[in-house]
């Protein structure tokens, strides 16, 4: 059974999918019909961080132009461009038994490309998603849908998973920066 959960809010993966080992984070948006001129591209990113809150290594930036973190247990399927259809637009693979112990939270973001330049911002965009389910039976953790209205900003972080007292929890982030990706490869590169 899936929880919906509500901004900022949290839960232990342990106690509610115990057994957990390959998670899958699906994040999922509809594009509103614009005058822009140009089609959206969001990308979703993964910024795996130690407990510095900086990534150990370039490779640990999971994004368009490098799908799998150099440990193995991250990997990005790849960029959708349209977001067009039912379900995730976009699925992160997380294999929890193989995260490099230095690692103590994965960030999930989604900016959009080019947002500046083509006039584009997440007040064009509804329907915002992020869950987390077993991909061993696909069976739904939770879900987290972004009810706010961006209307100015160009990125938002959904959500994090982070360690705590050994074990992996899920917290609902829905944080809107009127930035691009290049602001949180220098954050937290």
């Amino acid at each position: 059974m899936s929880i919906n959960i509500s901004k900022g809010e949290r839960i232990n993966l342990a106690k509610e999918a115990p057994g957990l080992t390959k998670a899958g984070i699906g994040l999922g948006w509809d594009v509103n019909v614009t005058d822009t001129g140009v089609e959206f591209d969001l990308d979703a990113s993964v910024f795996m961080l130690g407990a510095n809150g900086k990534i150990p290594a370039d490779e640990y930036f999971v994004f368009y132009n490098n799908l799998k973190s150099p440990d193995g247990s991250v990997e990005s399927m790849g960029d959708s461009r349209t977001g067009e259809g039912e379900g995730d637009d976009e699925t992160i693979k997380v294999d929890l038994t193989k995260i490099d112990p230095a690692i103590e939270e994965m960030l999930f973001v989604v900016t959009i490309h080019e947002a500046d330049q083509r006039r584009q911002n997440f007040g064009q965009v509804r329907n915002s998603f992020i869950r987390i389910y077993n991909q061993e039976t696909q069976e739904e953790i939770a879900k987290y849908e972004l009810e706010e209205d961006f209307s100015r900003e160009t990125a938002l972080e959904f959500g994090r998973l982070y360690k705590k007292s050994g074990e992996w929890r899920f917290q609902a982030v829905g944080q809107g920066y009127n930035e691009g990706l290049q602001n949180f490869v220098d954050k937290y590169a």
